[in-house]
């Protein structure tokens, strides 16, 4: 199953969800409240997704001058990949470590750390910012924002759920003809959200997956990328970066320690999985 498909039937999975949730709540008033509100915080961090993200990391413009061979990295991949050179920033900490924002490839901007251009020889550092542009020509941040404005309806109409339940508003008699009654509340408050989630976590995964096998098209070379992400994910375990957990989606492995359990929440896919993935592609050339 390709990523492309595997992302559309997540996406429709997690349409499934609400329209389960909504109707277990039996109204459609505060469904509809729930949408407008995610629909309305979603757009603005959409809109606004690179500023929010680049301060966030601190993550600071760098000029052609300042880092001559990294523009000319970016320029060259990005004219392979077939979109605008996005805008280059270079973040101040010694954890190597890449993302990628912007709503569309013409507003999009690459970040990556000191640490990165200090430990990755050329090839490997192409790689990485190949699988950045790869998330741009595909278009992921798009796809993350529709994935998180109906989980995060979902969590909303939870949040409704709890305060109608306490207040006589859910579970009443009548609801019962449309809703789900009692457990449906239930189920919507407790079930409905970790789904919601475990659901957007696939989605994210399903997206790097497909942003390695797109980068290692444009740089040619899915070996480079492959020992980037060994090296990455070894530095990342050794020097973990301080960030905040909202935006470790955004890099190229995850830049935040975590426990076996806390994995199966991870919106990162193992690195030996991806790097096995990158291995059969070079086996069979692309």
């Amino acid at each position: 199953m390709s990523n492309m498909f595997k992302t559309f039937i997540l996406l429709a999975g997690l349409t499934a969800l609400f329209m389960l949730v909504g109707r277990s709540l039996g109204g459609q008033h505060g469904m509809m409240i729930a949408l407008v509100m995610a629909g309305v915080m979603n757009f603005i961090a959409y809109w606004f997704s690179d500023k929010m993200a680049l301060a966030m990391s601190g993550a600071q413009p760098v000029s052609e001058a300042e880092a001559p061979e990294l523009h000319a990295i970016v320029a060259s991949l990005a004219q392979r990949a077939g979109i605008p050179k996005p805008r280059v920033y270079i973040i101040p900490t010694q954890t190597p470590n890449a993302f990628a924002t912007g709503r569309n490839p013409e507003h999009a901007a690459v970040a990556v750390t000191k640490g990165i251009l200090d430990i990755l020889n050329r090839d490997e550092l192409e790689g990485v910012l190949a699988h950045e542009l790869a998330h741009i020509k595909n278009r992921d941040i798009l796809i993350s924002s529709i994935a998180a404005v109906i989980a995060g309806a979902i969590s909303y109409i939870a949040q409704i759920a709890q305060w109608g339940l306490i207040f006589g508003g859910v579970g009443s008699s009548s609801d019962d003809d449309d809703g789900g009654g009692l457990l449906g509340a239930l189920f919507m408050m407790i079930v409905a959200p970790i789904a919601a989630m475990l659901i957007q976590m696939a989605i994210s995964r399903s997206r790097e997956y497909l942003a390695d096998a797109t980068g290692a098209k444009i740089c040619h070379c899915p070996l480079s990328l492959a020992g980037a992400l060994k090296k990455l994910e070894e530095w990342n375990h050794r020097l973990p970066m301080n960030v905040n957990p909202a935006t470790a989606q955004m890099y190229i492995v995850n830049p935040l320690t975590a426990s076996n359990l806390a994995k199966l929440f991870s919106t990162h896919p193992p690195i030996e999985d991806r790097v096995r993935r990158l291995a059969e592609m070079a086996q069979r050339g692309l």
